[in-house]
């Protein structure tokens, strides 16, 4: 079990890092990455793993997803009105005697079987696993050095992030981890209001009043409350009368996303640092994931930055294996990371390498998705992931677990879809680049976060290229009602490939497939043995034509 460090003690294992304007600095071995932009931007480039990989799964798993009652539960079961705030009251208790606090120890982890899983996701055809490292609600799922509220210590009381990586690794994916806790200090805040109306109006939630000194004979006996809920950076002041008004507060004043470092509490910029730090060097991820509009928190996301680049020269002789992702960024500032772009798509092809995230259904646990049978389908993953990659991009797909450790059946139904899709057409997708044009068709494809939703379905003219080792992939994703594929591109005399087409095959097979070449585009005759599937890819030859 990790001690818990007194602040005497973390202010004396933080003074040697100690940098300008009194804000902690990477020390690392000499290397080239100094903690600027112009020193990242100048000489990152990202590794040919990432590139090459194209597919991740993610384990957005946390103590929240306990109660199987969605995203942000953390912070939405403190807003009276909210319907996370009534399924607390009704399952748990009042939030003034039953905080989130005791959701992490609820937090048991008790049917996870890693190994099982990670079987599933490599099945699936993923080439790299995420594992959430910390979320908002600032609980980190590993052995912290430097935080005791962790799942070593509490809850599932073992190493969440370092058995997930030894899973992964045993299976040859790639391993990162996503970092969340940097928006801790105002993302908690609401831990610290009362209800605005009702028979308690009036009445502070837990974190306003705990201390150490409380937990005393209780489970959490040793550690701070407030160590957890990141104390009193902007508390909602009395006198707010109504449930709506406090809701308006909260969303006027604490659910800022800003990534400065919070003024009136450095502490927390400081054991954020060593936090990460311990993070990065303990478990030598090949990705970190922030969850950030550019770095987090000013100058110390840079000093993390460039300890994360120099520290994976150190791991790998020199070479830069590390793939750092934030959101949101300036274009002058993408050549320094890998850009990652939450539920949301690309419209054409990006110069760089960038990646999406999204979900299956909820980022935590929501039984409602099992429920009403709601989840993204494997199709409708298959024809994102298709049109990112086509577009010079990766999808990392996070597929939730109950509080135990388990999925559903509903979810176990997509990762099966998935592998019997990436099993015969993973070729078209593992290790390929953008070809001259990312595809054709008249389904338009929104940019930018947020985006996905837009998309209401293709049509079987919408067709993505890839390319690889000399071939054209041209996967279509939508079935066509004569079984016959048209490329538009690939006609006669087209500008994209005016060189001779020699032959056509379907992914996984070595039989070749009718076509001709007229002036409206190539046309295929697909194997009727193929219809249903979700994306029909194609393997096109000629000289000169990839």
């Amino acid at each position: 079990m990790t001690p818990k460090l007194s602040r005497r003690s973390l202010l004396q294992a933080t003074a040697a890092t100690m940098g300008a304007a009194g804000l902690p600095v990477a020390q690392a071995a000499p290397s080239p990455f100094k903690p600027t932009w112009d020193s990242l931007i100048g000489g990152y480039r990202t590794p040919d793993w990432f590139r090459d990989a194209k597919f991740g799964i993610w384990a957005h798993w946390s103590a929240q997803c306990v109660p199987e009652a969605g995203d942000w539960y953390a912070r939405h079961m403190y807003i009276q009105g909210s319907g996370q705030y009534d399924h607390h009251v009704k399952n748990y208790g009042h939030p003034t005697k039953v905080g989130f606090m005791e959701m992490n120890n609820r937090w048991k982890a008790e049917n996870w079987d890693p190994e099982a899983l990670m079987d599933l996701y490599a099945k699936a055809g993923a080439k790299y696993f995420v594992s959430l490292a910390n979320h908002h609600d600032n609980f980190d799922a590993y052995d912290s050095k430097y935080h005791p509220w962790n799942s070593v210590r509490v809850g599932p009381k073992r190493d969440i992030v370092g058995t997930w990586a030894k899973a992964a690794r045993a299976r040859g994916l790639r391993f990162g981890v996503s970092n969340h806790s940097s928006h801790a200090w105002h993302w908690m805040q609401p831990a610290y209001a009362y209800d605005a109306e009702g028979p308690r109006a009036g009445q502070r939630y837990d974190a306003f009043n705990l201390t150490k000194a409380d937990g005393k004979g209780k489970w959490w006996e040793g550690l701070d409350p407030q160590d957890l809920y990141t104390g009193r950076n902007m508390v909602r002041p009395d006198g707010i009368t109504t449930a709506a008004a406090a809701a308006e507060w909260h969303e006027r004043n604490d659910r800022i996303w800003n990534e400065n470092p919070p003024a009136q509490n450095p502490a927390f910029t400081r054991q954020w640092f060593l936090r990460c730090r311990d993070l990065i060097d303990s478990y030598r991820p090949d990705l970190v994931y922030f969850d950030n509009f550019g770095l987090p928190l000013g100058q110390t996301g840079l000093d993390i930055a460039a300890h994360f680049y120099n520290a994976s020269m150190a791991w790998h002789g020199g070479k830069l294996e590390a793939v750092l992702n934030a959101k949101e960024l300036p274009h002058e500032r993408r050549a320094g990371l890998v850009e990652d772009v939450e539920r949301g798509q690309r419209a054409g092809i990006e110069p760089l390498p960038w990646q999406t995230d999204t979900c299956i259904g909820d980022w935590h646990y929501n039984r409602h998705f099992l429920e009403g049978h709601h989840y993204k389908s494997a199709a409708s993953v298959v024809h994102r992931l298709v049109d990112i990659v086509s577009k010079n991009g990766n999808l990392l797909l996070s597929i939730p677990l109950r509080g135990d450790g388990t999925i559903d059946a509903d979810e176990r139904k997509v990762l099966d879809g998935l592998a019997a899709w990436m099993g015969r057409n993973g070729e078209a997708i593992h290790g390929t680049r953008p070809w001259r044009s990312f595809g054709e068709g008249p389904t338009q494809i929104g940019s930018g976060m947020f985006s996905e939703n837009q998309v209401k379905g293709f049509t079987d003219q919408d067709i993505r290229f890839t390319t690889k080792a000399g071939a054209l992939y041209a996967i279509g994703l939508a079935w066509p009602k004569n079984g016959v594929m048209r490329i538009a591109a690939l006609a006669q005399d087209s500008a994209l490939a005016p060189s001779m087409i020699e032959r056509v095959e379907a992914v996984g097979s070595t039989d070749s497939l009718p076509f001709k070449r007229t002036p409206q585009g190539l046309e295929v005759k697909l194997p009727e043995g193929l219809a249903g599937t979700p994306a029909v890819a194609l393997k096109v030859r000629g000289n000169g034509l990839a």
